[in-house]
């Protein structure tokens, strides 16, 4: 590991108990913080997410989180019906700037937030954790809040893998997930950004950044949005002005292996993309599922698009000036 890297984790490497609450809210004074849920099909949890939030960080004791907003990106479930039920204000991913058709992706809604959210601080949570804890918003928040050098904060955490009763039943062994940070994402940023190597979860769906610094970033609108953002952060504010915050447990739905496989490709494809700014691999994947008569292919497209910083975006201009 660099040395400049080591002497970033002791910098700026914290552990949520390391910012009270007092502190934080202390800190806050006129900065405005949105929280943003990105959801499609998360109607089994993305309602206890909300209502953490609205009960522990909304409350006129604790006034930590200024705006709660779910961005659904076309559920089919009751998504949207729980999170309002619930305290957030639900936005449709085809309501944001219409003059530009929106595509499948999670960086897409993340991308589309910046237009209907008005925090100075942005705080993004993935929607189908389970047993949520609010230090997962006051760990990441707390940093921006305390510390103006620092401008973008991602969340570490254990993710344990099949120990629920039901997964112990069906033969799965506890143990880690993000299989794809292991065997994709960690690789790429040791070989290529070994000053990110530090990063617990560089692919984790939990983090916080200053409008000013996402509005200057282009928004990879799939799987590749949290590896570009964490390279083009680098780039833009350098090492010192990120940072990382431990906050205990994350639990989630994990995918199976094909769908891990079409993120992978898609997290290469952005690496790659960073490294040459040239000539792409040809984004195509083709995976095997056996069928009836044998191992059948299926080929699905890597995401190729980069939506532009927020900036570049006339709507998102004028909005400003207003």
């Amino acid at each position: 590991m660099l040395e400049e890297v080591e002497r970033w984790l002791d910098r700026r490497s914290w552990s949520v108990a390391d910012r009270p609450m007092e502190r934080i809210l202390a800190a806050k004074r006129n900065t405005k913080v949105s929280v943003v849920l990105p959801a499609l099909n998360e109607e089994a949890t993305v309602g206890d997410i909300v209502a953490v939030i609205r009960r522990e960080l909304m409350s006129e004791a604790v006034p930590l989180v200024d705006e709660l907003v779910v961005l659904d990106s076309g559920s089919t479930d009751r998504t949207a019906e729980v999170a309002a039920a619930a305290g957030a204000r639900v936005v449709a991913r085809d309501a944001i700037l219409p003059r530009i058709p929106a595509v499948p992706g999670k960086g897409e809604v993340l991308w589309r937030s910046l237009m209907v959210t008005s925090g100075d601080v942005i705080c993004f949570v993935d929607a189908d954790l389970r047993d949520f804890s609010a230090d997962f918003v006051t760990g990441i928040v707390g940093p921006l809040l305390t510390d103006p050098d620092v401008d973008f904060v991602k969340a570490m955490y254990d993710r344990p893998f099949g120990a629920e009763p039901d997964e112990l039943a069906s033969g799965k062994t506890p143990g880690q997930g993000g299989r794809v940070t292991e065997l994709v994402a960690r690789p790429l940023l040791n070989l290529h950004w070994p000053q990110l190597a530090g990063f617990v979860q560089p692919l984790g769906g939990e983090y916080a950044a200053r409008r000013s610094l996402l509005e200057r970033l282009p928004f990879p609108v799939g799987y590749g949005v949290e590896l570009g953002l964490l390279v083009d952060a680098l780039h833009t504010v350098g090492l010192d002005a990120l940072a990382q915050v431990d906050v205990g447990v994350r639990k989630h739905r994990h995918q199976d292996e094909r769908a891990l496989g079409r993120m992978a490709a898609a997290i290469y494809r952005t690496a790659q993309l960073r490294l040459s700014r040239g000539h792409l691999v040809r984004p195509r994947l083709t995976q095997f599922e056996r069928g009836e008569e044998g191992f059948t292919p299926r080929t699905y497209a890597v995401d190729t698009e980069e939506r532009p910083p927020m900036l570049d975006i006339t709507e998102y201009t004028r909005r400003r000036v207003a």
